[in-house]
């Protein structure tokens, strides 16, 4: 992203500029992303929908969500985990969606690897392990890395349990959105506010 400062809108709140010129966005900044994300269903969902987004704009993955969200079932693994090939060729004819095979394939192969990592803890407690032990303190996006040791690590771990579409960018991604790292910019309205990573005391 190029964006280096933040925009305050009509209501005072201060918002980077991906989250103010678009209110779908907005909504999204302000309710839902870096909040923190901790069941098995919710983090399988934002590990398709990020692996979707890949070369895509989130916008376009925000406005399709409805559609996916029918199209995969409500993203429960148990359900998305039996899928076939027919329900693949269906899916590819589903133009609510991202019609990408082998992103489509992907989350289907997630879905039973999501059941498969129950036996480890389950899906949201092995994400969360590979939480870093400081949190980025971006003041202008230039600050905000596109990996991490920890998501590249996180990368290697989920495909070794057999998950693709989950690479260190991505996964980067994914830390940011369930809250597992704050980079929300500091004058923010949102920083802090996962209850993750607090402000630091003035």
């Amino acid at each position: 992203m190029s964006e280096t400062s933040l925009i305050t809108g009509e209501d005072g709140l201060a918002r980077p500029s991906w989250a103010s010129s678009d209110a779908l966005m907005q909504q999204y900044y302000d309710t839902e992303w870096g909040l923190p994300v901790r069941d098995e269903q919710g983090m399988y969902e934002r590990i398709c929908l990020e692996g979707f987004q890949a070369g895509l704009s989130w916008a376009t993955i925000l406005r399709k969500r409805p559609a996916f969200r029918e199209a995969f079932a409500d993203f429960d693994p148990d359900a998305v985990a039996h899928f076939t090939d027919d329900d693949v060729e269906r899916l590819m004819l589903n133009e609510g969606i991202v019609r990408n095979r082998a992103k489509i394939n992907a989350a289907v192969t997630n879905a039973r690897a999501t059941i498969a990592l129950r036996d480890e803890g389950g899906l949201a407690e092995f994400v969360w392990s590979f939480q870093p032990a400081e949190t980025p303190a971006p003041v202008t996006y230039a600050d905000v890395p596109s990996t991490s040791p920890e998501s590249v690590a996180l990368s290697k771990a989920l495909r070794r349990r057999g998950f693709s579409f989950v690479g260190p960018t991505t996964m980067f991604a994914l830390m940011e959105a369930v809250g597992i790292i704050d980079t929300h910019l500091v004058g923010s309205h949102r920083r802090g506010s996962s209850g993750v990573w607090p402000l630091p005391e003035a």
